[in-house]
């Protein structure tokens, strides 16, 4: 497929076209942050903002943000071209993944307890909740539950109106926000 045009790096556990399509950025097992020239594979930019590795990586709809999902239970917003950190979203959880809504300023976690450690605790110690946190304010505003296994990955619908959830249950929930969501108005 192509030229097979190929460059050593760090295990890569997320990999998205960049703003303008002529980069690749690439999330690694370390923590890091790359960004690629596809055509030469010369690295242009690396970051270092996570202790982890990064799960997840995914754009906003106009593309000009980048957030990352971190087993250091962070997420990131990034500016998608130059990389400078903008937001961080914490929690107590290890975060598998991340978006951004094209609707509202917010911005979907979603993670939980490994794995490897479901069987032996409660769903509720799982902490297996789709999280809501505000985009600018870096507030949690919301949780919803369904899942009684860690959130693997995440996604708006492109018109805002719903998000999918995927986890190791086995399941993929589609969840169509009610009239209450888009009533809800921030104070500050």
């Amino acid at each position: 497929v192509g030229s097979g045009k190929q460059w050593y790096q760090r295990r890569v556990r997320g990999m998205i076209w960049g703003t303008v399509e002529d980069y690749i950025i690439t999330g690694h097992e370390n923590g890091e942050l790359r960004q690629y020239d596809w055509k030469t594979g010369e690295k242009i930019k690396t970051v270092h903002e996570h202790e982890h590795l990064i799960k997840d990586l995914q754009l906003s709809k106009d593309r000009t943000m980048l957030v990352t999902a971190s087993k250091d239970t962070t997420a990131k917003l990034f500016d998608a071209k130059d990389f400078k950190e903008l937001k961080s979203f914490k929690t107590d959880r290890p975060v598998n993944s991340a978006a951004i809504s094209p609707l509202k300023h917010h911005i979907l976690l979603g993670g939980g307890q490994e794995a490897m450690e479901v069987t032996t605790s409660h769903t509720k110690s799982g902490k297996f909740e789709a999280r809501f946190f505000h985009l600018i304010f870096e507030e949690e505003i919301g949780r919803v539950k369904g899942h009684f296994g860690p959130i693997n990955t995440l996604a708006f619908h492109p018109s805002g109106k719903q998000y999918s959830s995927g986890a190791e249950d086995g399941y993929v929930r589609i969840h169509d926000f009610d009239q209450s969501y888009y009533d809800f108005e921030y104070d500050f």
